[in-house]
């Protein structure tokens, strides 16, 4: 009878049930390239907790680090951009603005409210990376302008957390022209006796970079930020020179001046909530 029963060959005997992993559970980090537990990522404020790699974050969850837990009021929620120069590369631009509105949950690349940090009422802006890089165009300029205006207004400190590839190629001269907007904005903030802090995140580059996001009363950087105009590649091209070791890094500009602090995202909020008990006092 052994005959006729099939017997199992030595590959289906080793065969083990396959465990089904969730998608997205576990990350690779961008820095140490070590696997990472996405929920202990996020817990530790994802921060790596293995090479100290300050992964990127929402405006929404810069948001929710700072502004004390059911203060924050969302300004400006409906302003949207258009398409004034009816710009098309690969698509038309009001599909990518489409495309990103789905993805990121938000009309534009900056959020925008007050709030309390510590118990001090702030104006604060936070800048949405995962829309088109954080990139700067007539929204994002004009949703900081009028919380630059408010803070001057209601006398509230300002807060910006920046993290951008630089002004909106697809607006042209319009996305230009935020620079001096709201740098003539942080003018008559000052001349209000208004403090203003500047936080520069992983990266920020180009006309954000020249303009509000370096003009704070006092900046700070996250760890290992990129912080420039132009990158180092396009440095490098033009003055045929090699740059310095962290050229562009948050250690290197706050070793030549550039910055006031590094500082580590635990300690954030701590920090901005003792500069704003010393502006009081």
């Amino acid at each position: 009878m052994a005959w006729f029963i099939r017997s199992k060959t030595p590959k289906e005997k080793l065969k083990v049930r396959r465990l089904t992993i969730p998608e997205g559970l576990w990350l690779k980090c961008d820095s140490c390239t070590d696997i990472i537990y996405r929920t202990e990522l996020d817990r530790n404020l994802r921060v790596c907790p293995k090479c100290n790699y300050h992964h990127r974050m929402t405006a929404f969850e810069r948001i929710e680090l700072l502004i004390d837990e059911g203060s924050f009021v969302d300004k400006d929620t409906r302003i949207y951009s258009k398409d004034p120069l009816r710009f098309r590369d690969i698509k038309k631009y009001t599909e990518r603005l489409r495309t990103y509105t789905k993805k990121t949950g938000v009309l534009d690349a900056v959020i925008c409210g007050e709030g309390n940090i510590h118990g001090n009422k702030v104006q604060i802006c936070a800048m949405e990376f995962g829309f088109m890089g954080g990139s700067m165009g007539s929204v994002v300029g004009e949703k900081i302008t009028r919380a630059i205006e408010r803070a001057t207004f209601k006398r509230n400190p300002l807060v910006t957390i920046s993290c951008s590839g630089g002004a909106r190629m697809q607006e042209g001269i319009l996305s230009l022209m935020q620079m001096a907007k709201t740098a003539a904005a942080l003018a008559q903030l000052s001349g209000a006796k208004v403090p203003y802090i500047s936080v520069l995140a992983d990266p920020v580059t180009g006309g954000v970079t020249a303009s509000f996001a370096m003009l704070g009363d006092i900046i700070i950087a996250e760890p290992g930020a990129l912080i420039g105009f132009a990158g180092p590649r396009v440095i490098e091209q033009t003055i045929k020179q090699k740059l310095p070791e962290g050229f562009q890094r948050a250690e290197f500009l706050l070793e030549h001046g550039m910055i006031d602090m590094v500082v580590h995202r635990k300690e954030l909020k701590s920090t901005i909530g003792k500069l704003l008990d010393l502006f009081h006092s």
